[in-house]
Order: C-alpha cells, then structure tokens, then sequence
C-alpha cells in the first residue's frame, strides 16, 4: 500500500528528512531545519494523522512498518535515493525503523529522545493496550482535553524553560490535528504498536547520533543501550534540557548536529 504523506522542502544541499514527534507535526521541527538549510535540502514531514497529512482512509497506513516503507517512497518520489534523517521522539523511533528497514537509503541519522522500541512481549502487550485506551480516550473526550492531559506528562515538565508564549504556540500548534489521526497513530506507530527494533540495530548501515538532554535520566539510558548495538553511534548530552533537547537547548543542539552531519559529508 502507498501512503501520499505531506511535505515541505527548503535548502540545498544533500536531503536530509525532519520527522516530529507526536501531536506535533512539520512546523515543530522547522526552527531546528532552518539552521540547517544552508548544508542540506530539508525534507520536512508530516506523519500519518498529523498535520497536512491529516486523517488517512485506510487506516493501515498507520501502521509503523507501512509509516516507514510511506518515508522511503516519498524519498525516492521526491528523486532521492540516499537521506540523512533527523526523528525527535515518536519520529525518532520511525526514524530508527526507517535506518533498520530501509539501510541503503539512510547515509545518516540524529535520534532525539529516540527508543528502539518495548523488548519484552508482556511489557509491549500492555503498552498496547495502554495506547488503544488512550487513543478512544481522545475520540471521547475530544483533543482540547488530551492536549492538555499530554502537555503535563511529567516526560514534557521540563518544557516550562520555553517560557508561556512558546507553550502557548505548542498547545495551539497540537490542537490543529483531527482526534481521528491522532488516535490512528497511537493505534498503528505507538510504542505499544511498534516492532522491537533491539536485535535489528546492526542492520543500519550510516552513522547514528544520539541525543539527548541531561534532564532526560530515561532516554539518556536508553541511548547508551542503542549505542552499544549500533554499528557507528555517538552520543550527545545536551545540557539544561530534557526530552525535547533540540527546543529547550536549540543552540547546542544546532552545533552537534551539524558536526555530526560536516562528519558524514567528509565520509
């Protein structure tokens, strides 16, 4: 199946794809793809039930492996036959399954707060569970309520450095979305629905970065765990920030990756 995903493309320079995280969608990762524009031709994606992309008809397409197998099409359709990827969170971990699924394509990836997925059965079963309750929870109750269930996880709290202007611009940027397409992804690339990619890691072929804030103690373990499966992988630890790195600390984590990605083009 062919999943058409909405794009937006800026810069020059070899492709490099920016994929959000959920409720989010293209617009999130555009002040980190600005400072990248000048290096790279950024593909900026909206996933399946997020953004332009929006509400899809066959709701298979939300599924993680076809989210992925849709990004490597929409790369070759946009005349590209190698990308560099950058996933935050959610886009993260599609990210990861786009370098295991797809490792000719990715010369390159920057995870943040990125997770190879749930290892045991039992544990990814009850996730599952957890996210399809979730995902009715927003068709019932309506995303004005989710949004803000979300925006308080205690994973986000750290967020409040962004100041009231930003998180105002970030709830108001999360309500455009349909219920109907968030509830799709949960139900098709949550982490409960997501394929464990940990035995998978040696099938990525490009450099890996991995980044994360020093407030995140979660992701900070899980990125070492990856690094130590992961053919070619660094990690960088961005200080006073935490889940979302790249917005609470946009200045450092503007300067690692794009280190990172002067490394991959002398390659």
């Amino acid at each position: 199946m062919s999943t058409r995903l909405h794009t937006e493309v800026e810069g020059r320079g070899h492709p490099l794809m920016l994929l959000h995280g959920f409720t989010g969608d293209s617009s999130t990762m555009w002040p980190l793809g600005h400072e990248i524009t000048g290096i790279r031709t950024v593909i900026a994606v909206d996933l399946p039930g997020h953004g332009a992309t929006g509400v899809l008809d066959d709701h298979a397409g939300y599924r993680f492996e076809n989210t992925v197998d849709a990004l490597a099409e929409t790369a070759r359709q946009l005349g590209h036959d190698s990308v560099d990827v950058i996933g935050y969170s959610m886009g993260g971990r599609i990210a990861l399954g786009l370098a295991v699924r797809h490792p000719g394509l990715v010369r390159s990836s920057v995870l943040i707060g990125a997770t190879a997925g749930i290892v045991s059965d039992v544990e990814r079963d009850i996730r599952r569970r957890t996210d399809d309750d979730l995902a009715e929870v927003i068709l019932t109750d309506g995303i004005d309520s989710f949004v803000d269930y979300w925006m308080d996880l205690p994973l986000f709290e750290t967020q409040v450095r962004l100041g009231e202007d930003a998180l105002h611009d970030a709830r108001e940027q999360r309500l455009r979305n349909h219920p109907d397409g968030l509830a799709g992804s949960l139900r098709g690339s949550g982490s409960g629905n997501q394929p464990s990619l940990w035995r998978e890691l040696h099938r990525v072929a490009g450099p890996v970065l991995l980044m994360v804030g020093d407030e995140d103690p979660r992701f900070r373990s899980l990125a070492i765990r990856m690094a130590s499966g992961l053919p070619r992988a660094e990690i960088a630890v961005l200080p006073d920030a935490g889940h979302a790195a790249h917005l609470e600390n946009p200045a450092a984590a503007v300067t690692a990756i794009r280190a990172f990605l002067d490394e991959v083009t002398s390659l």
